[in-house]
């Protein structure tokens, strides 16, 4: 059994893996907050019990056994936010805190009766996907709502940043997932868009913004 803060490498580890399946110590340690010489330390114990590849020097890896291991540890966050959501009525802004919680209990069995009351999704309430049992994660392609042009129609389907304060800026902006949006027009200047959708006609929402929310075609 591995401990929680060996829990919080893990998910950390497979949350910035890069294409190659690799993330740097100075990356892992500006996400934990925590000093390098400590991660360092950490990186050695989970090669010892063979969840890392690790190197001095050289970038780490997730073994496959680290990876299905941090993969289950994502999915039991997710269900968790989807089910604070479906079956609790929290907003999608005050789940993160809880579910950070909860992903560290251990049963099994626990999470697959969760998944099962909430009909098995394959999202959580943010877009993100929530891995299998089998630590299998299936990413749709989306874009940024910043790559799109002026007239096109796009669906809101995942936010990348999950903080309280942004989710409770689209709150406030009525915004949601599953939204249709419509690119009324680009300011050339800072790339400020103005969108309508719902009974908005003209929201302007900064670059800042729509780098963060990711759109599919409708």
């Amino acid at each position: 059994m591995n401990s929680l803060a060996e829990e919080n490498y893990l998910k950390a580890m497979l949350s910035l893996s890069n294409d190659k399946g690799e993330v740097n110590v100075n990356e892992l340690s500006k996400r934990l907050e925590i000093k390098m010489p400590t991660v360092t330390s950490m990186m050695k114990k989970l090669s010892a019990k063979k969840l890392v590849y690790y190197q001095s020097y050289k970038p780490l890896r997730l073994t496959e056994k680290g990876r299905k291991e941090a993969a289950f540890i994502i999915r039991k966050h997710r269900l968790t936010e989807m089910f604070l959501v479906e079956k609790m009525g929290f907003g999608w802004e005050e789940v993160h805190s809880i579910a950070e919680q909860v992903e560290h209990i251990q049963s099994a069995e626990f999470f697959e009766k969760m998944d099962k009351l909430l009909g098995y999704p394959k999202l959580d309430p943010h877009g993100s996907p929530i891995p299998d049992k089998n630590g299998k994660m299936v990413w749709k392609q989306y874009r940024k709502l910043s790559e799109c042009e002026a007239d096109e129609v796009v669906k809101l389907s995942a936010v990348i940043n999950t903080s309280k304060d942004f989710l409770k800026f689209l709150n406030s902006r009525h915004l949601s997932l599953g939204m249709k949006l419509k690119v009324k027009f680009i300011e050339q200047f800072d790339q400020t868009m103005l969108v309508s959708y719902g009974k908005y006609d003209k929201e302007a929402l900064s670059h800042i913004v729509c780098e963060r929310l990711l759109v599919e075609k409708v």
